[in-house]
């Protein structure tokens, strides 16, 4: 299986306030996911170890209409990110005037995709 993280393909960034919403939702959800809250917690080491890093300074907000989507959008334009990979894409409508794609996890893996 190819390994996506660490191959320079693609940027992963993190903010502290986005990590604290993954280990909540996660939480929340733990039993339905299958996993202990230990897992959680695996989880979302590795992904603080891989991710970059980042300070958001200013608010745009509201822009969404969810103030949990718009701290992922103000992530996203701070680190200049060209899309923001969601399942959720309805609630991302409008990124575009910030120069950032709205794309399903399906269509982002297919762009990844090793071409012979």
């Amino acid at each position: 299986m190819l390994s996506l993280v660490g191959q320079g393909r693609f940027q992963f960034v993190l903010s502290v306030p986005l990590v604290l919403e993954y280990e909540d939702a996660m939480k929340r959800t733990v039993n339905r996911l299958g996993l202990r809250h230990a897992d959680v917690d695996d989880l979302l080491d590795y992904l603080c170890q891989v991710g970059e890093h980042r300070e958001v300074f200013f608010l745009w907000r509201p822009t969404l209409r969810d103030p949990k989507d718009d701290m992922v959008l103000e992530l996203a334009v701070e680190a200049g990110c060209d899309a923001i990979v969601t399942h959720n894409t309805k609630d991302f409508d409008g990124i575009e005037r910030f120069g950032i794609r709205n794309v399903r996890p399906s269509e982002f893996l297919a762009s990844l995709e090793v071409k012979p």
